[in-house]
């Protein structure tokens, strides 16, 4: 008996986390103090430092969810290649 299958596009996003410590320098702080004369941390800056640290962390993962892709197309033949798969009425391929 013959069989069919349906490719269905998939994507999978990962979600990790990791801890940084970024160092309260002169570097992540505004340059003006406040109105009461206190010097405040500039968080665009904090938070660029802690991504930039972020390239060395460990990190942990968090979850992971698999959706059905929002658009839907034919695999690329290159990856129908890598996989070793065939469309309908074609031959396998070599390896």
């Amino acid at each position: 008996m013959t069989s069919y299958s349906i490719s269905v596009r998939l994507q999978r996003t990962t979600v990790e986390e990791a801890y940084v410590s970024v160092p309260v320098t002169d570097a992540v702080m505004l340059r003006e103090p406040a109105d009461d004369g206190s010097f405040r941390l500039d968080t665009d800056k904090l938070f660029a430092a802690a991504v930039e640290l972020g390239s060395e962390a460990d990190w942990l993962s968090e979850g992971q969810r698999t959706v059905v892709h929002p658009i839907q197309k034919a695999p690329d033949r290159a990856d129908e290649a890598e996989r070793g798969r065939t469309r309908p009425g074609e031959e396998p391929r070599p390896s």
